[in-house]
């Protein structure tokens, strides 16, 4: 169906595996969390839908990308899924969700304030947000897909701003997980002493999607090719839930709308 970018991550790749487990951890973390009416606010390839709709009474998704709305819709067709550019929710009614997931999203969104303000709206009172974001402590060199990451601190002072309490946790992982990261880190590293006019942050994302793509595919599986098993035995449960969102690889965020 679709070319996949490293972006979005495949399960179908093996040099993608440790972060499509990643990606998944958010999923399977979120299951003590979500009932009744969900929404997931950009639903992607539709990674986490098996996990979480046999928890749930009615399941919506929704993504920007009508090819992937058509492919999911016709492999799920008891889940609901819309295209939609975001935000505003265009057509979604206030007070109508008890969940809502959104994960690796808000690093996509110019006006992160309004797309958290718009999960607020439609959410239920005493409705349950669950969204992720890369932890930029742990960004190993600029994204330009990504308008912005965010630090443990500026996200909670974001969503607080927002939403009547968070919890503020982490993905983090085991020693498995860490040693992959840190090799990738080594790798990355002999990549950018090239860039000795720091270009990664001088230039326009536009003018950087092709070769961070390029880059990053032969990056991931070189490490492949480097490490085997050790990339492509990596699982969702080698990825942990910290409780202090600094030793994240990614920040996992837990949104309460008062009752």
């Amino acid at each position: 169906m679709a070319t996949y970018t490293t972006e979005i991550a495949s399960d179908k790749i093996s040099s993608d595996n440790p972060i499509h487990q990643r990606l998944l951890k958010a999923y399977i973390a979120a299951k003590p969390l979500v009932k009744g009416n969900l929404l997931e606010v950009g639903c992607g390839e539709g990674r986490g839908v098996e996990v979480l709709m046999p928890l749930v009474e009615h399941y919506l998704g929704i993504d920007k990308i009508q090819e992937v709305i058509d492919s999911l819709t016709e492999k799920y067709p008891t889940v609901q899924f819309q295209q939609a550019v975001i935000p505003p929710f265009k057509g979604l009614a206030a007070n109508s969700f008890d969940s809502v997931v959104s994960f690796q999203v808000i690093e996509h969104i110019a006006n992160d304030r309004l797309y958290l303000e718009e999960i607020y709206r439609v959410l239920k009172p005493g409705g349950v947000a669950v969204i992720s974001t890369p932890n930029i402590r742990h960004t190993l060199s600029r994204n330009p897909w990504h308008i912005r990451e965010y630090t443990a601190d500026q996200l909670r002072d974001l969503c607080l701003k927002v939403f009547d309490s968070v919890e503020a946790k982490g993905i983090g992982g085991n020693a498995k997980v860490w040693d992959y990261h840190e090799a990738n880190r080594i790798s990355v590293n002999k990549i950018m002493r090239f860039d000795i006019l720091n270009l990664q942050y001088r230039l326009p994302a536009a003018v950087l999607r092709w070769p961070y793509e390029v880059l990053n595919r032969l990056n991931r599986n070189k490490l492949h090719q480097q490490k085997g098993q050790a990339v492509t035995d990596i699982t969702h449960e080698d990825y942990l839930v910290e409780e202090h969102p600094e030793k994240g690889l990614d920040l996992f965020y837990i949104l309460h709308k008062r009752a």
